[in-house]
């Protein structure tokens, strides 16, 4: 389960790759722009900013997301992206943060190319951080004896979840996109008394809280402190590094 205020507790975090994946769509007056993913919709209104002149849809697989992007007034739609196939008048595809979710991403890019419009774009964001400390400290922690019955049918995701850019261009060329990729490892500052674990607790944490119950999950996040504080320990001045690698996609369909 999904909880949009905890998503949200780093909104500005989010949101900034959300913008520099947008900076480099050149459409001018798409007449639909679909977000998949949408998440709670914050990020989403925007895109009426952008193209006031277009409908904008968002679609998340998250009964809760979808609950927060309809309270912001937003065409939000529950449903996997697996299914989803675009209208005939889409002209942009957004998915910011939400396809590394989905194994069969890969397939899902090449078959969108297929189905939009000539010209239409797709712009996606997806994170490249599975290897990093802190997922590392979670499945260090989850195949602990202690925890290991509880959550040994978590499918904690390592090594090759998501592509290279290079890839990603390669594959989205081969269908006839032109194809703009690249690389940015953000590194945000955060604050507070546990800032990384409270970053994850909204997205790499979120299977675990789903298999505990509520004393468990405390127990698990007390235990997981220590192992984050060692990876990302806290300057003086109380501000931590949370280094984070995203890839960037962005294709005009030929």
């Amino acid at each position: 389960m999904w909880n949009p205020d905890v998503y949200l507790a780093f909104a500005d975090h989010r949101g900034r790759p959300f913008y520099d994946l947008l900076s480099r769509v050149r459409a001018t007056s798409p007449r639909r722009v679909v977000d998949l993913g949408c998440g709670p919709g914050n990020l989403t209104a925007t895109l009426s900013d952008r193209w006031p002149g277009a409908v904008v849809q968002a679609v998340d697989s998250s009964a809760e997301m979808v609950e927060a992007a309809r309270g912001r007034g937003l065409d939000a739609t529950l449903g996997g992206l697996e299914t989803w196939t675009p209208e005939p008048d889409t002209d942009v595809v957004v998915s910011n943060a939400a396809l590394q979710w989905v194994p069969s991403h890969r397939e899902l890019l090449v078959r969108w190319a297929a189905e939009l419009p000539s010209g239409a774009w797709i712009a996606v964001q997806v994170p490249g951080n599975f290897d990093a400390p802190s997922h590392a400290a979670v499945r260090e922690l989850a195949s602990s004896p202690t925890w290991l019955d509880r959550l040994r049918d978590i499918p904690f995701r390592v090594g090759k979840v998501v592509d290279s850019a290079v890839e990603y261009a390669s594959m989205l060329a081969d269908a006839g996109c032109t194809v703009d990729t690249w690389e940015t490892t953000y590194v945000h500052e955060l604050t507070g008394e546990h800032p990384v674990l409270d970053w994850i607790t909204g997205t790499a944490l979120t299977p675990v809280r789903d298999a505990l119950d509520d004393d468990e999950w405390q127990q698990f996040r007390h235990e997981l402190i220590p192992l984050l504080d060692e990876r990302y320990p806290a300057r003086p001045d109380g501000r931590t590094f949370f280094p984070f690698r995203r890839i960037f996609v962005v294709a005009q369909v030929g």
